[in-house]
This record gives C-alpha cells, sequence and structure tokens, in this order.
C-alpha cells in the first residue's frame, strides 16, 4: 500500500485558486446540470476523468471507513459476547444491571455527537487526523474494560466509551456526504454500514475462537482477553488510517489540484438549494431551523428503535436451544446474508433515485420476520426469522442517511449538524430499548418483537410523509425555473 507524504504546508499543497472555486460555485447556481438528469435533475457520472476520481476515492475512503466502523461495533458488542462467557456471574451483575450497562453506552454517544461534527465542519480540525485519533482513544478505553471488576466500573467503563465512540459514524457520514452524489451515497453507506453488520457476524465467530483458547489463560477470563485483544487491533488500524482517510475536496493531499476542483465542483452540481456557507454556529442554526429534520430524526429514531436486537442478538439466538460455542456460530450467517442485501439495497437505491419504496419494502420484510419470531418456538422458523428482520431492518439505514444528506446538505455545516442530530436523536433509542428484552420474556421475546414490528410500520409511514413533502417542494421549485430537486 503506497502512502502518499504529507508536507507541513496546508496552502502549498493545496493550490486550487479561490477566485476560480468562487467563480465556479456562482455557475453552479445559475446553469443547469450539464445533462439532463432523472426527476431530481441528478445525472450519472459520464465523464472519465470523474469515474476515474470516483474510483480512486473508493479505494481509499471506503477500506478505511469500513475497517474503522467495523471494529467500532466489534468493540462495543463485545459485551453481548462476553455475557455468554460469565461477564454477568464475575462482576456480580444483578436483575436489569446488564440491561443499564447496554444502555449507558448510548448516553455517552448524546453528549460527543453534534459539537463533534461542528468541529469538523469548522475546518479547525483535519477531519483524517482527527477520525482516526478518536478511534485510538476508544480502542484504549475498550482494552481497559478487561480490568473492570464490578458493576459501577463497567457502567462507567461504558459510559466513556460511547463518549469516545460517538463522533465516528456522525463523521464518516459528513465525510461520505463531502464526496459523494445523491446517485453515490446510498451505495457508499450500505457498504460503510456493513462494517456494523459484519461485525454482529464475525464478533461470535472471535469470541468463539478467543474462549476456547484463552479462557483462564494467564490468570484472565476469556471476556477479559477478548476486551483487550479487540482493543489492540482497533488501536493498530487506526494509526493506518490517518494516511487514508481525506479531509475536505479541496485540501485533501492525496488528490492532486485538478482532482480536488473536480471533486469540488460536482458536489456543487448535485446540490439542491445550494447555498453559502456562513460557520459552524450558522450551520447549526439552519439545520434547527429546518422542520423536515424532525421528520427525518422521527424516522430514523423508529428504525433504529427496531434494530434493538443487535445488542441482544446472541441472546436472541440461543433461545433456540444451543450450545454456547453453536450459538454464537449461528449468530454470523443472517448477519452476513443482511450485509450483502444491505450493499444491493444500496445500489438499487442510488440507481433508481428511489428512497421511499426501499423503505417500504425492506421494513415489510422485517415487520414479517418480527411476527413469526413472537408467534412461533419452531427452531427452523425462528432461525429463518433472524434472516427476514435482520436483512430487512439493516438495509434502510443507508438509504435513509443518503436521504437526510441529499435532503438537508444545502451546506457542510448544516449537513453535517443535520447528519449528526438525526443520528444522535435516533441513537436515544439505544437507551430504552434494551429494557425490552427481560430474560422473564425468553425465549420468544414477545414484547420486544412486536415492539420491533411497530417501529418498522412507522419507518414506512413517516418515509411516504417525507415523500408527499418532498414532491410539494419540488412542484415549488420547477414553478420558480429550478434543475436540481428533491429525491424522494
Amino acid at each position: 500500500m503506497a502512502v502518499t507524504a504529507l508536507p507541513s504546508d496546508l496552502e502549498k499543497n493545496s493550490s486550487v485558486q479561490m477566485d476560480d472555486v468562487a467563480a465556479s460555485e456562482k455557475d453552479m447556481k445559475t446553469s443547469a446540470p450539464i445533462a439532463a438528469g432523472d426527476y431530481s435533475g441528478a445525472v450519472a457520472k459520464s465523464d472519465p476523468e470523474e469515474i476515474a476520481l470516483v474510483r480512486k476515492l473508493d479505494y481509499r475512503i471506503m477500506p478505511a471507513l469500513f475497517c474503522l466502523y467495523f471494529l467500532n461495533k466489534l468493540d462495543q458488542n463485545a459485551i453481548a459476547n462476553a455475557r455468554l462467557n460469565g461477564l454477568e456471574k464475575d462482576l456480580g451483575l444483578e436483575r436489569t444491571q446488564y440491561n443499564t450497562c447496554i444502555s449507558i453506552l448510548y448516553v455517552g454517544y448524546l453528549f460527543a455527537q453534534i459539537p463533534s461534527n461542528m468541529l469538523m465542519s469548522s475546518k479547525k480540525v483535519r477531519p483524517s487526523l482527527y477520525m482516526a485519533i478518536c478511534a485510538i482513544v476508544w480502542g484504549c478505553v475498550a482494552s481497559l474494560t478487561a480490568l473492570v471488576k464490578n458493576y459501577v466500573g463497567l457502567v462507567l467503563v461504558r459510559f466513556f466509551l460511547g463518549f469516545v465512540e460517538a463522533p465516528f459514524y456522525p463523521g464518516a457520514l459528513y465525510i461520505l456526504s463531502l464526496f459523494y452524489t445523491r446517485k453515490e451515497i446510498a451505495t457508499r453507506v450500505s457498504i460503510l454500514y456493513a462494517g456494523n453488520i459484519f461485525a454482529v457476524s464475525f464478533a461470535g465467530l472471535v469470541a468463539a475462537a478467543v474462549f476456547s483458547t484463552l479462557d483462564d489463560k494467564h490468570g484472565m477470563h476469556g471476556w477479559q482477553w477478548l476486551f483487550i485483544i479487540e482493543g489492540v487491533l482497533t488501536i493498530s488500524v487506526a494509526i493506518i488510517c490517518i494516511f487514508l482517510l481525506p479531509d475536505e475536496p479541496l485540501t485533501t493531499r492525496w488528490l492532486s489540484p485538478a482532482e480536488r476542483q473536480l471533486a469540488h465542483a460536482r458536489m456543487q452540481r448535485d446540490t439542491v438549494g445550494l447555498e453559502q456557507s456562513k460557520g459552524a454556529l450558522a450551520g447549526f442554526m439552519q439545520a434547527i431551523r429546518d422542520p423536515r429534520l424532525y421528520l427525518f430524526v422521527f424516522m430514523q429514531n423508529m428504525h433504529l428503535s427496531a434494530t434493538s436486537f443487535n445488542q441482544f442478538f446472541p441472546t436472541v439466538v440461543s433461545s433456540l436451544g444451543f450450545s454456547t460455542t453453536i450459538t454464537l456460530v449461528l449468530t454470523a450467517p443472517p448477519s452476513l446474508v443482511a450485509g450483502v442485501v444491505g450493499i444491493a439495497i444500496g445500489i438499487s437505491s442510488g440507481k433508481f433515485n428511489d428512497r421511499t419504496c426501499h423503505i417500504s419494502a425492506m421494513m415489510g420484510l422485517a415487520t414479517v420476520g418480527f411476527v413469526i419470531s413472537a408467534v412461533t418456538l419452531n427452531v427452523a422458523a425462528r432461525y429463518v426469522s433472524c434472516f427476514l428482520f435482520a436483512s430487512g431492518v439493516y438495509s434502510v439505514n443507508s438509504v435513509i442517511l443518503g436521504w437526510v444528506s441529499g435532503t438537508l446538505g444545502q451546506t457542510p455545516e448544516k449537513k453535517a449538524v443535520s447528519l449528526s442530530v438525526v443520528n444522535m436523536v435516533s441513537m436515544a433509542s439505544f437507551i430504552y430499548t434494551p429494557y425490552l428484552y427481560p430474560k422473564s420474556d425468553g425465549p420468544k421475546y414477545v414484547i420486544a418483537m412486536s415492539s420491533n414490528a411497530s417501529f418498522a410500520f412507522a419507518t414506512v409511514a413517516a418515509a411516504w410523509g417525507m415523500r408527499v413533502w418532498l414532491e410539494l417542494q419540488n412542484r415549488r421549485l420547477k414553478r420558480d425555473g429550478g434543475s436540481v430537486f428533491y429525491a424522494y
């Protein structure tokens, strides 16, 4: 892997003439797209230079973000597998204390996401360095979980883990939104989110290997070794990613001056209602004053509420009645299939520039899976239901977040805040959903599964509400002579 040198003088390295940039932005606002687009004015790539640029971006950005997100979720979800290795007994956890340790992580998330994305869009930090440092810190905190001795210690380390992990996902979404158009971003977000899904898949396999080889070795339990190994791996990968992650289109050091200009111009051309940037605080105010933000918040909150099975997936699969090792192995196939389906849905959503129908179809599939899981104890049917609800729910994430980026991206700062607000408030669902899975409700977990079905239905209703809203706005834009419209 070749690593580009990092010059110390940013001004010298970024040789794009700002007067030319300003002129190009003015042209973008007043001229129609070069080629006839679809119903929203989005245009497929045809320029060889643009195609080569996107390929270069993909080769650098996507592997780095995928690996970091994979490790993010591996560190975050290690506690679910540690539970199967005696974590509760070793730390003396009682009643709902384990559930509290799950939910407290997301309290830490709530404090950091919006300020972090505002900082990234303020141009006061280099996103590449900032994101990598965050990953190094959370890897250290994850490793320290192995030293926890009781409930209070676990609560504290989980809170701080959430706090230092919080900048990553909204920051990753912001980076993708800076470089990929509306027709491209759903596919890239789906690849990013596949890091989460595959982490769920392989977490059980990794845990099974660690528990079978290192349990009670060198004076430590298997679950302690699990936290140490995954944390150290995160730190190592984060150091490499410093050289792979980008900054902004006009300042990314591994792009040539011509590539920077092209990366900037194509995003300007693809933005609906492009506005002049006025700073991070102004972007925050623009975001919270846009009423569409709150419908997106509700939509994503309902969607993530339906993914609450994620933290309890080994527990849900264990209700099939197999041994611990077999249970950990059986968690992999549903998530692997869901990852592949999610990428396919992201590609399809981008190709047809459609959000609503894809969300409706996949959340409908998830609802069927939740209902099956809630009404039967048949082992085969329950395992098939895991494939259905995992594939249905996981595949929708990229579509919703790509929709947010394309709809609320009038300035980079507004886009950054919108993505962080949607992600932050929606993740608040992880604070209350763990309490839907009391041990007494197993093995069917009727409360959780019926709630998840309701969350899925609400997600679909919100998507259709947003579609009607954007259709009305597009009619006004057409009357005003616009050439780029909102996608739905």
